[in-house]
């Protein structure tokens, strides 16, 4: 079965996390420099099938865009034309990061880990895809 795939993207960093084979469980893959996303995803794809990407949609409190929409839009716009064979669902991001970070401070990770802003936006897509996963179950 294929897989599928997270992506938390950001002006800087981009956080990734992939299903295992049996779309059971999220697990975090990595955070890449939102630069080279397309590129690092060009090389994981030629290693893994992917059937689905999920990519966060920000919005605001009120459900208007927010501030970074225009960012992401265009990343979806260029990850479409370099991928027309993967299907692209979008989802509501809003309190990913606040979310990863408060699994890091559960998870007993100390200040200075806690500071990790790649490992943040690895656990938010990682939340994400889990969403995701859960939701597509019923």
């Amino acid at each position: 079965m294929p897989r599928i795939l997270a992506i938390d993207y950001g002006q800087k960093r981009t956080g990734i996390a992939v299903t295992d084979e049996f779309q059971i469980i999220a697990s975090g893959l990595t955070t890449v420099a939102s630069a080279t996303a397309i590129a690092f995803l060009k090389e994981y794809f030629s290693k893994e099938k992917v059937e689905t990407v999920i990519i966060g949609e920000p919005k605001q409190m009120n459900g208007e865009p927010s501030e970074s929409t225009e960012t992401i839009e265009k990343f979806v716009i260029q990850f479409k034309n370099n991928f027309p064979q993967v299907k692209v669902e979008r989802v509501d991001e809003r309190f990913t990061s606040k979310m990863a970070f408060q699994t890091m401070i559960d998870s007993g990770l100390k200040k200075k880990q806690r500071q990790n802003k790649a490992l943040i936006d690895e656990i938010a897509a990682t939340i994400m895809l889990q969403d995701y996963i859960n939701r597509k179950k019923f």
